[in-house]
């Protein structure tokens, strides 16, 4: 009865071990869960406000399938302020998300047999959409020897007539790794000469620590511009998960042409409202409030990797963005799915295995949450490993 393409898709672990800690607590049982990619605090007053005067003034239509005009403008001028990057207003697409992104950018790029490099550990939703899309995801492997981030020789070594797109992510979900400038320049010099995409998911940006500066992909040389889709949104640096509001970029009018016809084929325009609240956003008002998240965020990861860090049989790296640790448990076990579920079970405590990130041996800790929760969970982790 169902088609192929949705046959090949796995269901996200993500969602599936937070709808169980979800289930466990309803039925009053004492859960503390670290399983969500979302932060904890909520959104700003200065983008509810744009919200709620949207709704006032009556922009509840719909809108051009890529976003009204101020949102294009507002997000034209973030790219150029903040990530030195020189769109022009229609190189530009508002999504539902940068799931929605990639979805889309996905289903107009590739052809059965074309290969998408994958870095592993990788979001759980890059390979799934790929196969969905006819397209065969190639992982590189890393460890948490070299913080989890692919090199030179490892891209080069990839790459293959078939391969059409390279996925990058930085800051990274599910490990937190941050490409530095010169890494980032190292790799686009593997890719000088060739006809490949770089997808830059950059959605974590804001949430980056150690006085560290954030390198967007597409700013590192003129040919990495012109191959480069940049994807980003506003769900975790400023707290909007559920407003779904992502967009990409790209100079490439092939494909801005193709994912607009798509859109308007699928979605339409993305919620009026949201467009009109994320302007602010995309302004520079809430940037007290998005260093307010991100002081608490380097806080929770200091006591998290220490805490981590002392426990027998666990280690971790000290991740420079986003909000999640990458346990390493291997001296215990292989089965992250097993011993995941089995914490959950046994002691209340939600994470996701690595499993579903494509790196056993390791579970993936959200902080996104207040300290004590984080104190009280890992005290239970390490009971539970004792």
């Amino acid at each position: 009865m169902l088609s192929k393409r949705v046959e090949v898709l796995s269901e996200s672990i993500t969602i599936a071990i937070s709808t169980l800690a979800k289930q466990m607590r309803d039925e009053g049982k004492d859960i503390l869960s670290f399983s969500a990619g979302e932060p904890d605090f909520g959104t700003p007053d200065v983008i509810k406000n744009a919200a709620i005067e949207a709704i006032k003034e009556g922009n509840s239509g719909y809108t051009p399938v890529p976003g009204i005009p101020q949102v294009l403008k507002a997000i034209q001028t973030k790219l150029k302020v903040e990530n030195n990057l020189n769109y022009a207003i229609d190189d530009i697409i508002t999504n539902v998300g940068a799931k929605h992104s990639l979805f889309n950018l996905f289903q107009v790029l590739l052809n059965e047999g074309d290969e998408v490099i994958i870095p592993a550990p990788y979001w759980v939703t890059y390979p799934e959409v790929v196969k969905y899309s006819k397209g065969t995801p190639i992982f590189i492997e890393t460890t948490d020897a070299d913080e989890f981030k692919i090199t030179p020789k490892q891209l080069r070594d990839a790459i293959t007539k078939k391969t059409k797109i390279l996925v990058l992510n930085t800051p990274s979900n599910p490990t937190g790794s941050v490409y530095s400038k010169d890494e980032l320049e190292a790799l686009a010099e593997v890719l000088k000469g060739t006809d490949i995409l770089v997808f830059s998911d950059e959605m974590y940006e804001k949430i980056i620590f150690d006085g560290l500066k954030f390198t967007s992909v597409a700013s590192i040389s003129e040919d990495m511009f012109k191959r480069t889709i940049t994807i980003n949104g506003l769900s975790k640096s400023v707290a909007m998960t559920g407003w779904r509001f992502g967009y990409l970029a790209t100079p490439i009018k092939e494909i801005t042409k193709a994912v607009k016809k798509l859109q308007s084929q699928s979605t339409s325009n993305i919620n009026s409202i949201t467009q009109c609240a994320a302007i602010p956003a995309l302004l520079g008002e809430v940037n007290s409030d998005i260093e307010m998240m991100r002081k608490a965020f380097e806080k929770r990861r200091n006591i998290a990797v220490k805490l981590f860090n002392d426990i027998d049989g666990l280690s971790v790296i000290k991740p420079k963005g986003a909000f999640y640790l990458f346990v390493n448990f291997k001296k215990i076990s292989n089965d992250s799915v097993d011993f995941c579920k089995k914490l959950l079970l046994e002691k209340g405590v939600a994470t996701v295995p690595g499993a579903g990130f494509g790196c056993e041996g390791y579970f993936r800790f959200s902080y996104a949450t207040d300290e004590e929760s984080i104190i009280k969970g890992i005290e239970r982790i390490k009971s539970f490993v004792s």
